[in-house]
């Protein structure tokens, strides 16, 4: 999917002066605005200033798909005052569900997707049958001269989802959320000193990587 870069959408959103085109309302912080394609990339529609559009969050979910009724969606204004209160309403959830996790987090409890290995049960994670192949992925990386594009291609994964794998320290027993790390309660897969180890292989591997280049 041809994603629309963070300086074309502020481009967009200072030439929409920081308004919703269907509702009006406005949001300089921009938290609340959203760029949407007039005509879909899967009918043609490009990255470029014409084919773009200033909406709210609110307008940018209901917006219809097709070009012709997205038009004749835009031409049909509202009052953005209206909307008020779901906005309000969206973002007390909002803030109720990241409350919610920072409470998880300080418990210890992992408040993510769980990685390979773990099953999520009753916002705990469990070991499960994929425990073995993430010890296999860690043994083999540290004990063989593989490389992570060969490892990625055994285990059926990508390069960049193998080298996110071999970083998680999710895997020695961590939890982390907001750039925060604390010990989790789950039980670790990996142990400390091959988790150390193997983030030292990979910061060699990149390194000699990045110096030949």
């Amino acid at each position: 999917m041809n994603k629309i870069d963070f300086q074309l959408k502020q481009k967009i959103f200072k030439r929409d002066n920081f308004q919703c085109q269907k509702c009006g309302f406005i949001d300089k912080s921009c938290q609340e605005l959203k760029v949407h394609h007039i005509t879909p990339l899967v009918f043609g529609g490009k990255n470029n200033p014409d084919n773009l559009i200033t909406l709210c969050t609110i307008c940018y979910n209901y917006a219809p798909n097709s070009k012709e009724e997205f038009i004749k969606y835009i031409n049909e204004k509202i009052n953005g005052e209206v909307l008020n209160t779901f906005r309000k309403s969206n973002n007390s959830i909002s803030k109720k569900t990241k409350e919610g996790m920072i409470n998880l987090f300080e418990q210890g409890k992992h408040v993510t997707r769980a990685p390979k290995g773990y099953s999520l049960i009753d916002k705990k994670l469990i070991p499960n049958q994929e425990k073995e192949e993430v010890k296999k992925i860690f043994k083999e990386f540290l004990d063989t001269n593989i490389s992570l594009t060969q490892l990625a291609k055994k285990y059926s994964m990508t390069t960049s989802g193998i080298k996110k794998l071999l970083s998680n320290s999710t895997y020695i027993g961590k939890v982390k959320f907001a750039n925060k790390e604390i010990q989790g309660i789950h039980k670790p897969l990996i142990s400390k000193d091959i988790f150390d180890k193997t983030q030292e292989k990979l910061k060699q591997k990149y390194w000699t990587i990045k110096t030949e280049i």
